[in-house]
Order: C-alpha cells, then sequence, then structure tokens
C-alpha cells in the first residue's frame, strides 16, 4: 500500500501544478500558455468543473464561440441549478448569433433568452445576467420579442441588487433610445455614487456622442483626479 502511494503522488502533484499554473497564467492573462495546462489537467481530471470553465473562458476570448459552447453546455447540463453557466452559455450563444446571419440568429434568440432568464431565476443577485437581459432586449426587434420595458424591468432590478449598476443601467437604455438628458442624470448619479472609472467612461462617451468637448474635458480630468 505505501509503494502504491509513493508510486501515484507524483501524479496527483503534476495534476495539480498543471491546473495552479494555468490558473496563475489565466489570472495573468496569458491565455494560450494557460490553455497547455489546462488541457493537460483535462486529462488527468477530464470531469473537473473549473478546468472545463476556464477553458470555456479562453475559447470565448479568442471568440471561438462554438467550442466556448460545448464547454459551458456540459457545465450546464451537470449542474442545472448554477446561475453562472447557464449565464455564460447564453452569452456565448448570443456572441454567436451576432456573428450568423439573420435566419440563423433568430433561430437562436429562444435559447438564448431561456438561458439568462433561468440564470436570473436561480441567482436573484446575478448582476451580469440581468445586463445580459437588459442588452438583448434593447437589441432585439420587437417582432422577436424586444422591449424597452423588458429592458427597463431588468434594469430595475439591478438598481434593487446594485445601485450604480442600476444608475449605468438606466442611463444606457435612454442614451440607446438618444434620450440624451436623461442618460446624463444616470451617469452623473453613478458618478456621484461611486467616483469609479467605469462610471466616468459611460458619461465621456455620452459627451462624446453629444459632441460636448468641454464637458469631456471636466469628465476626464475628475476621472484622473479619482482614479489615480
Amino acid at each position: 500500500m505505501y509503494k502504491f502511494v509513493v508510486l501515484f503522488l507524483p501524479w496527483i502533484v503534476f495534476s495539480q501544478s498543471n491546473f495552479e499554473k494555468g490558473e496563475t497564467l489565466f489570472n495573468q492573462k496569458k491565455y494560450d500558455e494557460a490553455n497547455v495546462y489546462f488541457e493537460a489537467y483535462l486529462k488527468v481530471k477530464p470531469n473537473d468543473s473549473k478546468t472545463i470553465e476556464y477553458l470555456g473562458d479562453i475559447a470565448g476570448y479568442y471568440k471561438k464561440w462554438d467550442e466556448a459552447m460545448v464547454k459551458y453546455k456540459s457545465l450546464r447540463d451537470r449542474f442545472p441549478n448554477n446561475a453562472n453557466y447557464h449565464y455564460k452559455y447564453g452569452g456565448a450563444m448570443g456572441m454567436k448569433a451576432k456573428g450568423s446571419n439573420k435566419f440563423k440568429a433568430l433561430g437562436m434568440i429562444d435559447e438564448i433568452e431561456d438561458s439568462f432568464k433561468t440564470a436570473a431565476k436561480l441567482d436573484p443577485k446575478h448582476t451580469d445576467t440581468r445586463w445580459a437581459l437588459v442588452i438583448l432586449y434593447l437589441e432585439l426587434p420587437a417582432i422577436v420579442g424586444g422591449s424597452e420595458k423588458k429592458a427597463q424591468l431588468y434594469a430595475d432590478e439591478l438598481m434593487a441588487i446594485s445601485k450604480i449598476d442600476g444608475y449605468m443601467a438606466k442611463g444606457h437604455i435612454d442614451e440607446y433610445f438618444e434620450r440624451y438628458a436623461s442618460a446624463e442624470k444616470y451617469y452623473l448619479k453613478g458618478v456621484h455614487l461611486t467616483r469609479s472609472k467605469m462610471a466616468y467612461q459611460r458619461l465621456i462617451n455620452l459627451y462624446k456622442k453629444m459632441n460636448l468637448p468641454e464637458k469631456v474635458k471636466v469628465a476626464q480630468e475628475e476621472s484622473d483626479t479619482y482614479n489615480n
């Protein structure tokens, strides 16, 4: 028994090392290198969910949507109560639909929507899913389910979870419909709440769209002050 443990131990250490190296490289955004270690680890641990998720994330980074979908679908099917897997599968499918012809994309809409709505039901505080639903309902034509009312519903849910996300979502909706004065008010609320670079950037982009260079300059200077 002792000899067996001694012989087997190097394989355990080797596989753990592969995962840890892959995770470190992934966090450093060295995705090609991380992928090699994760693939090696998966040969030893073919059902490791975190490794499969990392490989799906890397595939998504390189816009290999079919590969990402396969990885996320396998996780979603194994763990049907995990909101994040439904969200990531829907997201990968959504990105694939954007790059497909209109007829193919139309055939994917129901499954994309269902994935996001399932994730939202499973996790009442999953902000990324609600953002995805806001954007989905804004960009979909009304004839296939697009609706500002639906987008506002999920923006309201974001507001209840996180005020900054709520302000940004409300501003995004107003900006989408070119209600720029209202969008500015929401973005300013977000800026005053957090002084975050993200909130300032949305405000700056809006001012650029409105062709207000002086406001762009002031907002950029404020952002640099608070985020340096």
